[in-house]
């Protein structure tokens, strides 16, 4: 019989990973049509501009959300449930101010930003456009950590497609309106959507909020029991933790705007114009790496219920619990991140082809040079995660930082190859996210002293994920002469999807504890073991 803890944690996991995957959805049928609508040279410009504002935003909601989850969780552990509401009414104010100052220099600094740090003066209204969320962001993510704190994962699940929801209809229907004015202008309106997103996120939460409030209340103890917590203390205890998470959410981010300046003048330095640049960038950053993006969904799912799980283990000294739990993270992260690397690899071409028709041939040599960040993009949100929630933010602080610096010697180096030209841009965030993920393994492993099988967790999803690769690879090649390139990719993708299935049963790579945490679990299982399926 499962913990309440490891049910949580997989529930809680499977919850995120639902709506993250409702959200990517949603997201591709923004990134698809809107390339096709403004064309890569646009979203060169989209690109441009979102880098600075997701760094801007870091420092108001990357960390906190998490050190919120981790200070209301352990204080509920040990039965403070009025103190763990405190954290969150401490929090909301910080992250209000925080909101205020990064809208500030974001509107009033993008003329700067654009022409002088960026050097791609066309983004500005882009930029401009984005400004407006910083101020409802920080205030989402606060009531989003206070309820995965409570263990309570819907309310951010259902924020998060609402939030994408409004992203995705209003920026399309500004980017088609606002084309005629220029392709800067509808890089402009789709940058908007995420204004848009955020007021409506901000809205949905606030009304979840509203009718849990009583029953939250109702929880707290007698205020006779309850010793008052200092806003100072409180605040210094929510730095401590946000502020490594924060500087590691910003290293990401700010190491795109420094990638966009270096390769886009890499480019045109090896003899590309400011257009082709711009174009060869957009297919990078916003048609390829969205695509690496899509699996990682399942593993941020991971990484945001394992933090408060694992803290609460650690509070209780409960060292075989944070145990299982990192091995069931890691474990899941690998058999989601190989066959999603797999797959796009054997069908990168395919893929670009069957969603951006305009865009040239390069676009898919550009998709398989990224595609094996997909594994290790999985591996760092997992294992950041781990850490995270045994109190070490520094660690995937300073792991990711490596990687950064690692990524930008590789870039620059690569992308003045003309042969090679921004797909040594992609080898760069290869090799970023491969030297963060080693490290943070190798982090996990002395901190704690957990033991992996190696077939279990390694052995077993690479043959299973190489059965699906090679499946694939030959029902693509049988259905294209007949079929054409988006069926016949169609097709391949369903059967990569069973295959994979089949062979995670037939190896034992999944099991049976694990089928009945999901929704209707107890019922496959059940199906799956009389037909000998599951071991």
């Amino acid at each position: 019989m499962l913990n309440d803890n490891k049910d949580a944690f997989l529930k809680g996991a499977f919850i995120l990973g639902i709506a993250g995957i409702l959200v990517k959805i949603a997201g591709a049928f923004f990134r698809i049509p809107l390339a096709n609508i403004i064309g890569s040279e646009g979203v060169g410009y989209y690109q441009v501009a979102y880098p600075i504002y997701t760094f801007l935003l870091s420092f108001s909601a990357a960390g906190f959300p998490t050190a919120i989850s981790k200070l209301v969780s352990e204080k509920r552990a040990v039965g403070d449930i009025r103190g763990g509401h405190r954290v969150f009414k401490v929090s909301f104010g910080i992250l209000s101010a925080l909101g205020i100052v990064s809208f500030l220099i974001l509107s009033l600094g993008a003329n700067f930003l654009v022409n002088n740090v960026v050097k791609s003066p066309r983004a500005y209204y882009a930029v401009l456009s984005l400004s407006p969320a910083l101020l409802f962001v920080p205030l989402m993510a606060a009531y989003r950590g206070y309820f995965q704190g409570l263990k309570n994962m819907a309310p951010t699940a259902i924020s998060q497609v609402i939030e994408q929801l409004g992203r995705v209809i209003l920026g399309l229907i500004l980017a088609t309106v606002l084309l005629n004015l220029g392709t800067e202008f509808g890089a402009a309106g789709a940058s908007f959507g995420a204004t848009a997103g955020a007021i409506t996120g901000l809205i949905t939460v606030l009304i979840i909020y509203a009718r849990k409030r009583k029953k939250i209340i109702s929880e707290f103890q007698p205020l006779e029991n309850y010793r008052k917590e200092s806003a100072k203390s409180i605040t210094k205890d929510l730095m401590r933790i946000a502020i490594p998470i924060t500087l590691g959410a910003a290293v990401l981010p700010l190491t795109n705007m420094v990638d966009s300046m270096v390769v886009l003048r890499r480019l045109q330095a090896s003899g590309f114009s400011y257009e082709q640049a711009n174009s060869l960038f957009g297919q990078l950053t916003g048609m390829a790496a969205t695509l690496i993006q899509l699996p990682p969904v399942l593993t941020a799912a991971i990484s945001m219920s394992i933090v408060p799980i694992i803290s609460e283990n650690v509070v209780k000294n409960n060292i075989q619990g944070v145990k299982r739990d990192v091995k069931s993270a890691v474990r899941v992260s690998m058999m989601i991140g190989l066959p999603a690397f797999v797959g796009l690899s054997v069908l990168s071409t395919p893929i670009m082809n069957m969603l951006f028709p305009d865009e040239p041939a390069s676009a898919g040599q550009i998709l398989l040079f990224l595609s094996f960040a997909t594994l290790t993009l999985c591996m760092v949100q997992a294992l950041t995660g781990i850490l995270q929630g045994l109190g070490r933010q520094d660690i995937p602080v300073r792991n990711l930082l490596i990687g950064a610096l690692s990524k930008l010697v590789v870039t620059y180096t690569l992308v003045g190859i003309p042969e090679l030209n921004v797909k040594g841009a992609a080898l760069g965030t290869v090799t970023a996210y491969t030297v963060a993920s080693l490290l943070n393994f190798i982090a996990i492993k002395k901190h704690i002293d957990v033991k992996f099988s190696f077939v279990q967790s390694i052995l077993k999803p690479v043959i299973s994920a190489g059965t699906m690769g090679i499946l694939v690879y030959f029902t693509y090649k049988a259905a294209y002469t007949m079929l054409g390139n988006t069926l016949a990719t169609v097709l391949s993708i369903g059967v990569g999807i069973i295959a994979y299935g089949l062979m995670l049963l037939l190896t034992g790579s999944i099991r049976e504890q694990e089928l009945k945490l999901m929704p209707k679990g107890d019922k496959l299982a059940k199906i799956l073991k009389k037909t000998k399926l599951l071991k």
